[in-house]
């Protein structure tokens, strides 16, 4: 259905292009009306977020979950009782060829990233050290070092952003030998 001007009036042409032939309405046949629709949404605090009244301006964090145009608000912990989904927490571990010193690694990747914190030896069986408190760099062996992470959006893109700086690191050592 869209509207078209024939010989200077304006015709409604509404077809679905099958064999009934097409119906023309005159502009003056129509009749205009609006619609006005409401910009704000509303959604219901449910489960142990509604436990507590927010103050206004307080910040409530949880899952909006769209249901039969309303909107509810609810814990990660109480994903499963209303809905089929389950939440997992997923460490990822990846182990990377490198022969560099240790110490060299860790000194490039604090000349890249902010927070790049040594971990004592009784929690890590060798040299280790921590990336934004997201990702652990422990040294493996001579010929490898290996990162591990809880997976969740941050930690993965720290993760991607150390892994590459160690492939650039690699390079470079290589490039001068």
């Amino acid at each position: 259905m869209f509207m078209d001007d024939i010989a200077g009036v304006r015709v409604l042409y509404t077809g679905d292009y099958s064999r009934e032939e097409d119906c023309h309405l005159c502009a003056a046949e129509i009749l205009q009306f609006s619609l006005y629709f409401s910009s704000k949404k509303m959604a219901k605090t449910i489960t142990r977020l509604a436990e507590k009244t927010p103050e206004v301006g307080e910040t409530v964090s949880g899952f909006l979950v769209k249901k039969a145009f309303t909107y509810q608000i609810m814990a990660l912990d109480d994903l499963h009782v209303f809905s089929q989904l389950s939440t997992e927490n997923i460490s990822q571990r990846i182990t990377i060829a490198y022969s560099g010193a240790f110490g060299v690694l860790k000194h490039r990747l604090k000349q890249i990233f902010e927070s790049v914190e040594s971990l004592p030896d009784e929690e890590s069986e060798g040299p280790a050290f921590h990336v934004h408190e997201r990702l652990t760099v422990k040294y493996e062996s001579e010929k490898h070092i290996s990162l591990h992470w809880r997976s969740d959006p941050i930690s993965d893109m720290v993760s991607d952003s150390v892994i590459i700086s160690i492939l650039l690191i690699l390079i470079l050592i290589t490039s001068y030998c």
